[in-house]
């Protein structure tokens, strides 16, 4: 047991990635509930914590902020909505998975989750607002830009650059020294070889444009 409180936290939206985060929060956290812009989903439960609107981040000042929206369709737009929150970046939470591996060599930004299973080695750099999906693996020196999403079981190898904004599917494997360009995608359980150009989609073994 931690002789630490735990901290109050609220999450944003209640989407998967909000969902799956309860899974990751140990001790560290008590969480007050979801914040969602969603009229349907407010005034309504997930399991089992209340969804509000964002007068929920006025209400509990005081409360750290996990700000996890984004998917395959809507990554691009991750910078403005988590922008129009209008909340300090002092309150963005960090939540690592009690079952995930972070070097004390790596470096890890703000407003980051890291799910279960997740390796982070010597040197990598991690930057804000960044989900890091169960299971992948990130090798030495990789650094992945602010704002990006990275599924489940991928594989950056040393020295991989991932650009700001970006997704990378479930799958995927990026092979070391490959650089993938801000705002760009890579689809489900591809094979990357080559450099990828910021904004655009590649996919496949090898992966190309598609």
């Amino acid at each position: 047991m931690s002789d630490q409180p735990s901290k109050p936290l609220l999450i944003f939206p209640c989407n998967g990635n909000g969902i799956e985060a309860l899974d990751c929060l140990g001790e560290h956290y008590n969480v007050i509930g979801f914040v969602d812009d969603t009229p349907a989903k407010q005034g309504r439960h997930a399991s089992g914590y209340p969804v509000y609107d964002r007068t929920a981040l006025l209400r509990w000042h005081n409360a750290e902020v996990l700000a996890v929206p984004g998917g395959p369709s809507s990554f691009v737009t991750r910078g403005q909505v988590i922008t129009a929150l209008g909340i300090d970046e002092t309150r963005f939470a960090r939540v690592i998975h009690p079952r995930a591996t972070v070097s004390p060599l790596a470096t890890i930004g703000r407003n980051v989750l890291i799910m279960a299973g997740v390796v982070v080695t010597s040197n990598a750099v991690i930057g804000d607002h960044v989900c890091l999906l169960p299971n992948s693996v990130v090798h030495h020196d990789v650094r992945i830009g602010r704002l990006s999403l990275v599924g489940s079981n991928v594989t950056l190898a040393g020295g991989v650059a991932i650009g700001e904004n970006c997704y990378i599917a479930s799958g995927t494997s990026i092979m070391h020294g490959i650089e993938i360009g801000a705002g760009a995608l890579v689809g489900l359980g591809s094979n990357v070889i080559r450099n990828v150009a910021g904004g655009t989609t590649v996919a496949g073994n090898p992966a190309r444009p598609i």
